[in-house]
């Protein structure tokens, strides 16, 4: 079985066959991979009204089960405060999120789902669990444990730990 990644290096090995070329072959399924998984997930949350990182935000929200402060929500979907600022905004327009002072802190603001919002991530995370299992549905459960063993272990080992 051979994909599409096979001919890319196919052709470097053609051209430059000094190079050892296994790790271009492991990166280059990783992106083409996540290239092809972000469309699957991006078309289930259209369904929902969403974009995937409204899922994202929403999704955090709902699995922390109380209010985030921004610096914690911001940290925890990846992205820098200018970004979190503008996607809380329209969440707010949205009904879907508050923000609201912290207790004794006027310059931090908890962040929190409303019933609109939990609702929301409530029925798109099930189909979200159901399309996930889909796309890993030719690998069986032994291959899905090694996957998810070296996946883990390459991102640990790329500082992505809690």
């Amino acid at each position: 079985m051979r994909d599409a990644v096979d001919g890319f290096l196919d052709q470097w090995a053609a051209r430059r066959s000094d190079l050892d070329l296994d790790a271009m072959g492991t990166i280059g399924r990783v992106l083409r991979l996540s290239r092809l998984v972000s469309g699957r997930l991006k078309d289930h949350f259209a369904q929902h009204g969403m974009e995937t990182w409204e899922f994202d935000v929403l999704a955090t929200l709902r699995r922390s089960g109380e209010p985030l402060t921004a610096k914690a929500l911001a940290g925890s979907v990846m992205i820098g405060s200018a970004a979190l600022t503008n996607r809380v905004d329209r969440l707010v327009a949205r009904g879907l999120v508050s923000r609201d002072a912290v207790p004794g802190d006027r310059r931090s603001l908890h962040i929190a789902l409303t019933d609109e919002g939990r609702d929301l991530v409530d029925r798109a995370v099930v189909g979200h669990v159901r399309n996930q299992q889909d796309i890993l549905s030719d690998l069986d459960g032994d291959e899905r444990d090694d996957l998810a063993r070296i996946l883990r272990k390459l991102l640990v080992s790329l500082g992505d730990v809690p």
